[in-house]
């Protein structure tokens, strides 16, 4: 098989270091890739929302399979774009992948088939949202509709903070049309825990857990990243957590979605939370999660192009979906001062360090092959994840390996994976 990924950040990485084990693909392709990609695939210079130059090079290749990374091409159609051209795509299409596109569409759709969530309201006029955060308790949750990057949740302690919030996200525009509508919702304590799983349309399969650490600094100080590291599984996520989010989330929502017309079929990403009043769903994502993947899917023991095909054949019932019995924690590697200003094009070294080392991987994020070899070209440059057989010895390679890789604006932070000591 000839296959073709779309995209170019870590979750792309691992997305093609996993397609590259399976027996069924001889060829890879990555538009437009990244540095790391190199290893496995041939990259090309196509942008994730060049949807017809995309469909265009999979017809003159020959492509066998389509495999769309990012959410901003998913939400925008481009499954709907290939499937009408005649080629296989694995991704959810345009109608189906507003379950992330539209905050708004979401809370509505959990709602309406009591699916537990935080209590909402949702505004399209800015006046009217400052009239009902006068009357609401604090802190409480701000949201943009739209897609914001994993940026445009602002949790707001007082009544100026969440008017600031509002202003930002509705009248400056910060994320754009994301913000025309804005979704305020109560504020959940409890643990976070991430699920991802496969969707044919019809059944599901969960994959291990995960749990993401967003803010810029220790101690969740800072702002909110895309992302600043992960560890795979949660602790926290037991059985119990297990049984109940089988019977009233992860199906319900599949049921959901094709009741409204709007098959599933692709990747569901659920954002959990640990309430004391039991799980709710924080958001839904409509593809892997970066960083999530790169520590779900080292630890997969399946052959994930099967799996995806099973996912658009609707055959997904046949598979045992397994997993290895034990953890991986991935550590980004930042630039200084992401995610508001740092530098780019400065030089790496160290990858040397990771060949032929079983269970330690050096996942490019935002990185530029150059003559002078490879540079920094993001603000998330690169995901280091390590294996163990217990999340603290992961934890601890994750660290370890950390140190093996040099650029002058490296950042990471100290303590990925804090929750491990808690549990």
């Amino acid at each position: 098989m000839k296959v073709l990924i779309v995209g170019s950040g870590g979750r792309e990485h691992v997305i093609a270091w996993k397609v590259a084990q399976s027996h069924k693909v001889n060829k890879i392709y990555c538009a437009p890739g990244n540095a790391g990609m190199e290893e496995y695939a041939e990259c090309v210079n196509i942008g994730v929302l060049e949807f017809d130059k995309l469909v265009a090079f999979a017809k003159e290749k020959e492509i066998d399979l389509t495999i769309v990374g990012p959410d901003d091409p998913l939400v925008a159609g481009i499954v709907d774009s290939f499937e009408a051209a005649g080629l296989r795509v694995f991704g959810p299409r345009k109608n189906a992948a507003i379950l992330e596109g539209s905050k708004a569409f979401s809370k509505d759709l959990m709602k309406k088939y009591n699916i537990p969530t935080a209590a909402y309201e949702k505004f399209d006029n800015p006046d009217d949202a400052i009239a009902y955060l006068e009357k609401v308790e604090f802190p409480i949750v701000v949201k943009a509709d739209g897609l914001a990057l994993g940026k445009g949740v602002l949790i707001c302690n007082s009544l100026e903070e969440a008017k600031e919030g509002v202003k930002s996200i509705m009248l400056d525009k910060q994320f754009g049309d994301s913000g025309n509508t804005i979704v305020i919702e109560e504020f959940m304590i409890g643990r976070e825990v991430s699920v991802l799983s496969f969707v044919d349309g019809k059944t599901i399969k969960n994959m291990t857990s995960a749990q993401d650490h967003k803010r810029a600094k220790d101690g969740d100080q800072g702002l909110n990243t895309g992302g600043m590291g992960t560890f795979s599984p949660s602790p926290f996520y037991t059985k119990e957590v297990e049984e109940f989010c089988n019977q009233y989330v992860y199906q319900a929502t599949v049921d959901a979605m094709l009741a409204e017309g709007r098959e599933f079929k692709g990747i569901i990403f659920f954002g959990l939370m640990l309430t004391e009043k039991g799980p709710k769903v924080l958001e839904y994502n409509a593809r892997f999660g970066d960083p999530e993947a790169q520590v779900v899917l080292p630890r997969m023991k399946n052959d994930i192009v099967e799996v995806f095909e099973a996912c658009i054949d609707g055959n997904l019932n046949q598979i045992d979906l397994q997993f290895e019995d034990n953890a991986a924690v991935c550590v980004v590697l930042a630039s200084e001062g992401y995610p508001l200003q740092y530098e780019k094009g400065l030089g790496i070294s160290g990858f040397e360090n990771f060949k032929g080392k079983d269970g330690f991987y050096a996942f490019h994020a935002g990185t530029k092959k150059t003559d002078t070899g490879i540079v920094t070209n993001g603000g998330r440059v690169l995901g280091v994840t390590a294996k163990g057989a217990n999340l603290k010895e992961a934890r601890a390679n994750a660290y370890k390996a950390a140190e093996w890789i040099d650029f002058s604006n490296k950042y990471y932070r100290s303590d990925i994976g804090k929750a491990i000591d808690e549990a």
